[in-house]
């Protein structure tokens, strides 16, 4: 078992950065799948990125290449999605999520343990 705590989330404006947190408690991230997803009002949830820690191998959502970027803090035991250069477009609640798997997970589905999601606003 593994339980996911968000935060960081809060209102930017259009431009700016924000760097949420994925704190883990009950088993080391470095053993998981880790995704970062968000959802829209209206909107389904979408990956933003995912990292597989074990190949090393990251995927990023194509609305956001090039702007966020996953992280892990093993010693702390934390995942981080550090993002830049924010657009309206990137509010949603974002969601982190893990599952025990050696594999790159990129579909919602494919993850047991999630956080309760912390909210972003990004205003124009």
């Amino acid at each position: 078992q593994v339980q996911l705590a968000e935060s960081g989330g809060g209102l930017v404006q259009a431009g700016g950065s924000l760097r949420l947190s994925c704190a883990a408690s009950g088993r080391t991230f470095s053993r998981y799948a880790t995704g970062w997803f968000r959802q829209a009002p209206g909107k389904e949830r979408e990956v933003v990125a995912a990292k597989s820690w074990s190949s090393g191998r990251t995927y990023y959502g194509d609305s956001v290449k090039g702007r966020f970027t996953i992280s892990l803090d093993d010693a702390k035991n934390t995942v981080y999605l550090q993002m830049n250069s924010l657009k309206p477009e990137d509010t949603a609640v974002y969601y982190c999520a893990a599952d025990v798997s050696m594999g790159l997970l990129t579909q919602a589905k494919q993850y047991n343990y999630w956080g309760q999601g912390t909210q972003v606003t990004v205003s124009s």
